[in-house]
């Protein structure tokens, strides 16, 4: 039995990357802890929990009841009874702070992942949270990232080499053509807030992707074939690749998940079972 801390952010964290994560660890006899910013419960994004506020309508009060196409673009039923499972556990309500937790009393660290720029800049740009993740690494302790969580890893700086704790490791993460591909979509059903699906914007002069979540943590390895994806022989590809099927707890075909050492990543909710498996199993 192990002890797994899951920092999350005060809101806007993808609620399937943190509750399936949650709900197989503790399905596997582990003890799950969350921390945040204050100390309060997080809140995940509305919008990928309910599918309301997604679709060209999403802007007009009452007809964003009526989703249509948020309901493809939201969680699924298994990643919602999960969250709501996760808000039944009473540690849920009871996070710790960031700044109050330490490495020394925890055997493994979740990072969860979450787009929307509100609510996920905080968590991502904390150097609270990027000395905690370089402690994980630094004591050789297990990790696992998925989505923009990989992000948080690519940040954190090792106080031994001075370089990212990611440096020397192989890794997934957030592809650029997944998230080119749901911005793209975002410009059409979200045209009153077309950057919706990106975090991150690129500055006047920087090519488009510079931004990305897969660009950045490439910049911080050691070698950019160090960024893994699917490979084209792989005989799964297209489920993998599409964007359109989901990984489940006893269907691993469309997931994609990468393991290094004590260190495992993933690129998007749609690996979350196979993720938190794999990691429950290192763990073990």
């Amino acid at each position: 039995m192990a002890r797994v801390l899951i920092p999350l952010p005060a809101r806007d964290f993808d609620p399937t990357e943190a509750a399936v994560s949650w709900q197989v660890l503790v399905n596997a006899g582990h003890l799950v802890a969350f921390a945040t910013p204050d100390g309060r419960a997080a809140a995940a994004d509305d919008m990928m929990l309910t599918g309301k506020g997604l679709d060209p309508w999403g802007g007009i009060p009452l007809l964003r009841n009526l989703p249509l196409i948020g309901l493809l673009m939201r969680a699924n039923v298994d990643a919602r009874k999960g969250y709501a499972d996760m808000l039944a556990d009473p540690k849920y309500f009871a996070p710790r702070r960031w700044d109050s937790v330490n490495a020394s009393e925890f055997d493994g660290l979740v990072l969860p992942g979450g787009h929307r720029a509100r609510g996920m800049r905080e968590f991502l740009e904390s150097e609270t949270l990027q000395h905690l993740v370089a402690s994980f690494f630094e004591e050789q302790k297990p990790v696992a990232a998925i989505c923009h969580g990989v992000l948080l890893a690519a940040r954190s700086i090792s106080r031994r080499t001075g370089r990212s704790v990611l440096c020397g490791y192989r890794t997934t993460a957030l592809t650029w053509t997944f998230e080119r591909s749901a911005w793209k979509v975002a410009r059409i059903t979200r045209f009153w807030d077309p950057d919706y699906y990106r975090t991150y914007l690129e500055k006047p002069g920087q090519p488009e992707g510079f931004m990305s979540v897969q660009q950045e943590v490439t910049r911080a390895l050691a070698d950019p074939a160090d960024f893994v994806d699917v490979p084209t022989a792989d005989p799964q590809y297209r489920r993998k690749t599409s964007g359109l099927e989901r990984d489940s707890f006893d269907d691993a075909g469309p997931a994609f998940v990468v393991r290094d050492r004590n260190y495992v990543s993933a690129r998007w909710p749609g690996d979350a079972h196979t993720f938190a498996k794999t990691f429950a199993e290192m763990l073990n």
